[in-house]
């Protein structure tokens, strides 16, 4: 110990000053390019400049970390220094749904949310409160087994092959969809900070993705979330502190931000009885009874839109009108639904949207509210006070139990050197990730204010440029229309998505593009950083845990490597498509994996460790029970899916649970059947 002892600390002493001269040079790029800025280089530079150097750190130390030696590609020779690992764990913790949309969901729902989106403070609480279920029921114990995977502690723990396949089965299912989440945001970012195509940007994205897991596993993959924290980090910090500097005086952004808040209420009220909001919503009114009316009769409704929008088309060219109007005008016509069964679906969208815009404030919630509705109230505000409270704790629930059985996650602190180390390594990733954390709320409430503030009263004919250039990106992300035809912006009239908050916070907030490249980069950092840990997780579960062990047992273990390049590379291409498709927000999408990462394998796993009486049987009934019903419940409820299925009306909640948290069902059944399972089996396996 003696001699290891000295070797450790020049190695950490060397790690220091690489990590020191990386964070000075990142520095030094981000003022030279922000001096460029100044002496007249254009926008269409600096982003797609910054892009292109990060993404080649990024392959540079994938390059550099490649590797076929088996303990090196699956946990990094278990040599990562708590530190290091710690900051590595946050940029795997802190994906596109932390940097991007947590600071939206804030935005949209207030602190705690909305009946049927529960949110707010419960990401944060739910997140951070599972890194303490990690550190005190799990990694210490994961880390003393010397495993590779989490599906090897099933097999170890339970025996047979069962436990080890359902583990192997949940962790595809959970990082799967997680993994979609992370590329949606990649190409949200890519094509925005280089001006190309939604679906071009996924395949610029994944380039950077591939480079650091495909090459070296593990080992590429942690030094380069050590990198790309730096990156997430400053990119988070150095706008939200800006904004707060530049409304209060003060950049320390957490401290401060309580005095917005307050100002924000008096807009609230104010904006709740203004004369042109309610002109807005009255607007908003007129288009539900018109799609209620269009409902009424789809196929008729359809066929005089359609009559109506090909008049409008041919009246033009008789007129010789303007190109832009008839170019306006065949996209109308392009827009309509192709069949009646499309008319539905798209008419019944806008129906429940026009309905909740027509709300005061759009429907959202007041920010500082506790809770929506009053529990002493009316019947209907008392009910959506429970509801919001109710899927607030569960939400808060399914995001501490999934933290702790996220694959991904717990296979981080198979790398560190030993037990003492893990525990540092956890408080270490806990501390890195509370100083983005608590910066969150802060942003959010800096952006209402300053949207309030600035933005609503502004002229139309002089709309700041970022509302443009975002909805070009995509049309859901920013939307405002003159719906009372006032020419001025009204709060009702903006429609800003969960996702583009964060992106937007800096050309919202008037700082320099500069900074606006830097926030793209650390969004990019931050779903890059996940997806690397993802795609690994689950190319290791298809190949290791599954294939060969149930298909070619006798494969080598460098082969075994091998394959799992190739499957890794195979699933991010599949990952990318279906991201393409635009499935959902990101928030969602990641809620969702939660659930399944919580259904899957909380209950048998803390079981596993801290209760001998639990069985095999117990363990494989209790994860099929679990993964089962939570797949069930947010299929049950998918809009998608019910479309196809033809089910009609609200969606078949279960004491009025929102999908995204179905993951309570599947612990609570999960940990029901181990227990009574291993109870009626635990004589049987023991003889």
């Amino acid at each position: 110990m003696a001699d290891t002892d000295p070797q450790r600390a020049g190695y950490e002493r060397r790690l220091g000053r690489i990590l020191g001269l990386y964070i000075l040079g990142l520095c030094s790029v981000l003022l030279l390019l922000g001096w460029a800025e100044q002496r007249g280089l254009g926008r269409q530079w600096l982003g797609p400049l910054l892009l292109f150097a990060t993404v080649m750190v990024y392959a540079a130390i994938g390059i550099w970390g490649r590797t076929t030696v088996p303990v090196e590609y699956y946990v990094a020779g278990r040599r990562i220094p708590p530190l290091y690992n710690g900051m590595a764990t946050a940029a795997d913790w802190m994906s596109a749904a932390s940097f991007i949309s947590l600071a939206g969901g804030l935005y949209l729902q207030g602190f705690t949310g909305t009946p049927g989106h529960p949110g707010g403070l419960a990401y944060v609480l739910g997140w951070t409160g599972g890194f303490c279920l990690v550190a005190l029921l799990v990694a210490p114990y994961l880390r003393s087994l010397q495993l590779y995977t989490l599906p090897d502690y099933f097999q170890l723990r339970y025996g047979g092959a069962w436990p080890r396949r359902l583990a192997a089965l949940g962790a595809i299912a959970c990082s799967f969809t997680y993994v979609v989440a992370q590329i949606y945001g990649i190409g949200l970012i890519a094509s925005r900070l280089t001006g190309v195509q939604f679906e071009i940007g996924i395949l610029l994205g994944l380039g950077g993705v591939l480079l650091c897991s495909f090459l070296g596993g593990m080992r590429a993959v942690t030094w380069t979330q050590v990198a790309q924290y730096v990156i997430l980090l400053l990119a988070f910090l150095i706008p939200v502190s800006w904004l707060a500097y530049k409304q209060l005086g003060n950049p320390l952004a957490p401290l401060v931000a309580g005095k917005q808040l307050e100002k924000i209420e008096d807009i609230e009220r104010r904006l709740v009885d203004a004369p042109d909001e309610k002109q807005v919503q009255a607007e908003y009114l007129r288009r539900a009874d018109r799609y209620q009316a269009w409902l009424a009769d789809i196929d008729a409704s359809l066929e005089r839109e359609r009559a109506a929008a090909q008049d409008r088309v041919r009246r033009l060219k008789r007129e010789g009108a303007d190109s832009a109007l008839i170019v306006a005008a065949h996209r109308e016509l392009a827009a309509l639904p192709k069949d009646a069964q499309a008319a539905r679906e798209a008419w019944t969208r806008a129906l429940h949207e026009s309905l909740e815009r027509a709300r005061p404030l759009t429907g959202l919630p007041l920010h500082g509210r506790p809770f929506a509705g009053d529990p002493d109230g009316t019947v209907a505000e008392q009910e959506a006070f429970s509801s919001t409270r109710r899927n607030f704790l569960a939400l808060m629930f399914v995001l501490m139990a999934g933290t702790a059985g996220l694959p991904h996650l717990l296979t981080r602190f198979y790398t560190t050197t030993g037990v003492p180390q893990t525990r540092e390594s956890v408080a270490w990733a806990l501390f890195f990730i509370s100083l983005l954390y608590l910066s969150v709320p802060a942003l959010a409430v800096l952006v209402k204010f300053e949207v309030m503030q600035h933005l609503v009263g502004s002229r139309f004919d002089a709309l700041p440029t970022w509302i443009v250039q975002w909805a070009r990106v995509d049309p859901g992300l920013v939307s405002v229309s003159d719906v009372n035809g006032d020419g001025r912006v009204q709060f009702g009239e903006i429609r800003l998505g969960a996702d583009v908050i964060m992106l937007a916070t800096p050309e919202i907030g008037g700082l320099p593009y500069v900074v606006s490249a830097l926030v793209a980069a650390g969004g990019l950092a931050a779903a890059l950083s996940t997806a690397d840990g993802l795609l690994l997780t689950i190319s290791n579960a298809m190949v290791r845990d599954l294939y060969s062990q149930d298909v070619a047992n006798r494969m080598a273990a460098e082969q075994r490597v091998i394959l799992s390049k190739f499957a890794l590379l195979s699933v991010a291409l599949l990952a990318a498509l279906v991201a393409a498709l635009k499935p959902a927000d990101i928030l969602p999408l990641v809620s969702a994996s939660f659930s399944l990462a919580a259904a899957t394998f909380v209950p048998a796993l803390v079981l596993g460790i801290f209760w001998r009486g639990s069985t095999r049987a117990g363990a494989v009934v209790g994860m099929a029970a679990g993964l089962g019903v939570t797949v069930y419940y947010l299929a049950l409820n998918a809009p998608w899916l019910r479309a196809f299925l033809g089910l009609q009306g609200a969606s078949s909640l279960w004491f009025g649970i929102v999908p995204v948290c179905a993951g309570v069902f599947g612990v609570a059944l999960g940990v029901a059947a181990t227990v009574l399972v291993s109870l009626v089996t635990r004589q049987g396996e023991a003889g």
